[in-house]
């Protein structure tokens, strides 16, 4: 196996950021919260609608999650009852791209599987 230094280099500049990447949005859940919020602020009971499958339990460790790595922001309104909503962050707007990008790319494979 032949390498230099010099591409092992450039690999890890480019491995590194997607590992941090994955290792924020990682799982089954993270990006289809995230799009769930993309149509605005939503409260628990939407999100949980929206993103099919999830269990509350999932749904309250993955927004915690989230909102530590500043994608989703947690607003408790001072209501009666308590009213707790989420939404997207300035932050998160930065992923517009990437979910754009991992749009396309699935539905030109679920054509390409499906044929």
């Amino acid at each position: 196996m032949n390498t230099h230094p010099k591409e092992h280099s450039e690999c890890l500049t480019i491995l590194q950021p997607v590992r941090d990447a994955l290792d924020i949005l990682s799982g089954k859940w993270k990006l289809p919260i995230i799009v769930a919020l993309t149509f605005g602020e939503k409260r628990f009971s939407e999100i949980a609608r929206e993103v099919q499958g999830i269990t509350d339990r999932m749904l309250s460790k993955e927004l915690r999650d989230l909102e530590i790595n500043e994608l989703v922001r947690r607003t408790v309104h001072n209501t009666y009852p308590v009213k707790v909503t989420y939404a997207l962050t300035p932050h998160s707007q930065s992923l517009g791209e990437v979910i754009e990008s991992l749009r396309k790319w699935g539905t030109l494979h679920r054509k390409r599987i499906m044929q």
